[in-house]
C-alpha cells in the first residue's frame, strides 16, 4: 500500500505536527506512555507478541503501523521458532482486515487519516530505531564478555526463543530484566530505557515549568525526540 507515492515504511516523516489530533497517551514498546493523537481506549497491547492471539481487530494507525513492524520481524523469526507461526498468521490477518476496512477505497481516504498515518509512522520508527540500538548495545557487551544471547537468557531466567523475542523487541523486557542487564553488562540505562519525549508531552511539561516559576528548569530540543 502506498500513500502519495511513498510506502508506509519507505520514508519516515521526521517532523513535528503543528495540528495534532485529539491528544491522549499511548504506550511505547517498553511501557513508557507519551502524548499523541490516538484514542487510548482503542489502543491494542502489542508489547508482547504472543498476546496478539487475544486481539480481535486493529482500530487505529498506530496499531496498524506497529503490527506491520512486528510482522516484518516475525517473518524472520518463524524460521527459527515455528511456534510463532500461528502468531504471525493471526497478525497478518489483522493487518489485511484493517487495510480492507480503512485503505481499500482511495476516494474515501481523508487528510486527517493521512496525518494520523504520518504520526503513527513517526512513533513506530522511533521505537524501531531505539530497539535496534539497544539490541546492538547488548550484543556488543555480550561479545566483550564472551557470552551468547542464550547465556543472557540463562541470567534472566528466559529460554532461547523468548530471549530472542525480547532482544528483537517483539516482546517486552521487564524492568527487572533491564536492571540486570544494566548491572551485569554495564550498559547505561539511557541505552536500555527510552527517555525521549514526544511534542505534546514536552509542551505540557514546559507549561508546568512556567507555572512553577523555576527558570533553571528547562527542556532542550533533544529531549523531544530521539536523535
Amino acid at each position: 500500500m502506498k500513500i502519495n507515492g511513498q510506502g508506509l515504511f519507505g520514508q519516515v516523516h521526521i517532523k513535528i505536527m503543528t495540528k495534532p489530533l485529539k491528544t491522549t497517551e499511548i504506550r511505547l514498546e517498553n511501557g513508557l506512555r507519551i502524548m499523541n493523537g490516538f484514542n487510548d481506549k482503542d489502543m491494542k497491547d502489542l508489547v508482547n507478541v504472543r498476546d496478539i492471539k487475544n486481539i480481535q481487530k486493529l482500530d487505529n494507525e498506530y496499531d496498524f503501523q506497529k503490527a506491520l513492524l512486528l510482522d516484518r520481524k516475525l517473518r524472520l523469526m518463524v524460521e527459527e521458532d515455528s511456534s510463532l507461526i500461528p502468531v504471525q498468521t493471526k497478525l497478518f490477518d489483522l493487518i489485511q482486515a484493517y487495510e480492507a476496512e480503512n485503505w481499500a477505497n482511495s476516494e474515501l481516504i481523508t487528510d486527517e487519516q493521512i496525518e494520523e498515518t504520518e504520526n503513527a509512522e513517526l512513533l513506530v520508527e522511533i521505537e524501531r530505531k531505539f530497539i535496534l540500538q539497544r539490541r546492538e548495545s547488548i550484543r556488543r557487551r555480550l561479545k566483550n564478555y564472551d557470552m551468547t544471547q542464550q547465556d543472557l537468557g540463562v541470567l534472566l531466567g528466559h529460554n532461547k526463543s523468548y530471549i530472542s523475542e525480547l532482544i528483537n523487541g517483539v516482546s517486552q523486557l521487564s524492568l527487572k530484566d533491564l536492571v540486570i542487564i544494566h548491572r551485569i553488562l554495564k550498559i547505561e540505562l539511557s541505552k536500555l530505557i527510552p527517555t525521549y519525549l514526544q511534542n505534546e508531552t514536552r509542551e505540557k511539561v514546559n507549561k508546568s515549568i512556567l507555572q512553577l516559576n523555576k527558570p533553571k528548569l528547562k527542556l532542550r530540543k533533544k529531549d523531544l525526540i530521539m536523535n
